[in-house]
């Protein structure tokens, strides 16, 4: 990463590598911490091992879907930063805040997968998801906000960037909506996220 330095000479920007290796690092300490939450059954006499794993179950659907979500917001924030070309102070409070509640995930996570079907956790988790998602697009678009030219068109690529935080958004909400009346599956509202891009890109076509 490299900004303009005095005389117009090229410097490395350390700043902006160190939020971004720092981003990726506790991203991926939550990401492992995910299956580290999982203990694998320990077996008493007789006991039949498949059945044993089966009751696990839950927490393996907990696993693979916080993977995903992880995984996914880590792909836009990734994609975000590296917009940039130099580091921008106004990222630094967001993107903390939004790397806090990455590391938190795991024990809502932990949370809903021991008590999937209930009310209460379903609800739990798809509001944190909801912060996430929120603090996410803050991130972006101040990251976005510093890619784009003053004065010129604002480019495709960092609109859809914006557009698709915001579509995590409302599928995030419609979730916690969801957990009211079928906890058990709220989370299926995540499937929508495309209708909404989709639907704010339409928006976005007619207003210009």
């Amino acid at each position: 990463m490299s900004a303009g330095g005095k005389n117009g000479t090229a410097v490395n920007d350390h700043r902006l590598e160190r939020l971004i290796f720092f981003s990726d690092a506790v991203i991926a300490i939550a990401i492992t911490l995910l299956i580290i939450e999982i203990h694998p059954p320990h077996l008493q006499a007789g006991q039949n091992a498949w059945h044993a794993l089966a009751e696990l179950g839950p927490e393996f659907f907990g696993f693979a879907l916080s993977f995903a979500v992880i995984g996914r917001f880590w792909v836009g924030h990734h994609s975000a930063l590296g917009t940039m070309t130099a580091y921008d102070p106004r990222v630094l409070v967001p993107n903390m805040a939004f790397l806090m509640v990455i590391a938190f995930m795991p024990f809502a996570t932990g949370f809903l997968s021991l008590n999937l079907g209930e009310e209460v956790p379903a609800i739990f988790y798809n509001v944190t998801l909801t912060a996430l998602a929120v603090l996410n697009a803050w991130v972006i678009f101040v990251a976005t906000d510093q890619a784009h030219e003053k004065g010129t068109p604002f480019p495709p690529h960092l609109r859809d960037l914006r557009a698709r935080a915001l579509s995590v958004i409302i599928a995030s909400l419609l979730a916690v909506a969801l957990a009211f009346v079928i906890p058990a599956i709220s989370q299926i509202a995540l499937f929508t996220i495309p209708l909404w891009r989709a639907l704010l890109a339409r928006l976005r076509s007619v207003a210009t």
